[in-house]
């Protein structure tokens, strides 16, 4: 069994395809490789180069196999479906011409949504059809991805209209899994306020892939209780390094052992570029905490 371990260019606060206080792509790339990964998400299409040649040549330089790319899109609004659209087929032109398998579908932030993220009683629900054209939406991106000949899983995301368990477990029930795997995040399920290790022991045989992130419990108790919105919690800290929030990633290992589960983890750490630390510094550690627990 093997199981690889990269990381992906929002550790590094990549969240658009340009901002002018990005660092470079190709620095991304350097540091990703000295903090110890070999593999590399694609980041959203339009950040790194769409010409497979030059991409491809920096991927081979430092020793990064490229893993998959995240489709982070409005999948809730209607008026965006071009969007969608192109970023799907743009992401997945980009993921089959460097071979990489995963094909990840998030339902971006929803200003219905971000306000209450995390508290699932509070949290503005799609009458039925509206959640009808919502799984349609998806499963016709997820369709584009599998006739590209990648694994399409679905990423619950606090802040969207895929955010919480039931809402997570019901489109799996209504969408084929030959179409929709699960990418399971640890980090976005905690902050839903659900068990991620029980989660995996139920839906192992669907999860295709998988990305690790922590919640730092103090932070999330403070902004359910105070009803803090998504963007502020994020600029106070919930999402922390591996190994000091509420994760058990020791349990998600032996999740992972226990059903065989081959292929690659990826760290994702949602950097927010103000706070103290540096990228670099995140990065390392992260690798330093799997590696010490036998990742």
């Amino acid at each position: 069994m093997t199981i690889r371990i990269g990381n992906a260019p929002c550790s590094w606060g990549i969240e658009f395809a340009s901002d002018p206080n990005y660092p470079a792509w190709r620095e991304v790339l350097r540091q990703c490789a000295d903090a110890g990964y070999k593999g590399i998400e694609l980041g959203p299409v339009g950040y790194m180069p769409e010409d497979p040649a030059v991409l491809g040549e920096a991927l081979s330089e430092f020793d990064l196999e490229l893993i998959g790319g995240v489709v982070f899109r409005p999948y809730h609004d209607p008026d965006a479906w071009d969007d969608v659209l192109d970023g799907t087929l743009r992401t997945c032109k980009a993921l089959q011409a460097h071979g990489a398998k995963h094909l990840v579908l998030i339902d971006s932030i929803s200003p219905r949504r971000a306000p209450t993220a995390g508290r699932a009683t509070e949290a503005e629900q799609m009458d039925k059809a509206e959640w009808t054209a919502y799984r349609d939406r998806i499963k016709e991106s997820a369709k584009i991805g599998v006739d590209h000949g990648l694994t399409v899983g679905i990423h619950a995301h606090a802040a969207g209209f895929l955010d919480f368990e039931p809402e997570l477990e019901r489109l799996l029930d209504e969408v084929d899994e030959d179409i929709l795997k699960i990418c399971f995040d640890t980090g976005h399920h905690s902050y839903a306020g659900y068990d991620p290790v029980a989660f995996m022991k139920r839906h192992m045989d669907r999860i295709s892939y998988m990305h690790f992130k922590d919640i730092n419990p103090a932070v999330k108790t403070d902004v359910i209780d105070k009803r803090t919105g998504f963007y502020d919690a994020c600029g106070q800290g919930i999402f922390c390094n591996l190994g000091q929030g509420d994760v058990d990633f020791p349990a998600v290992r032996q999740v992972l052992l226990d059903h065989g589960y081959e292929g690659w983890c990826t760290v994702e750490q949602d950097c927010d570029p103000s706070m103290p630390g540096t990228p670099m510094e995140d990065a390392k550690a992260n690798r330093e905490y799997l590696q010490s627990i036998g990742f």
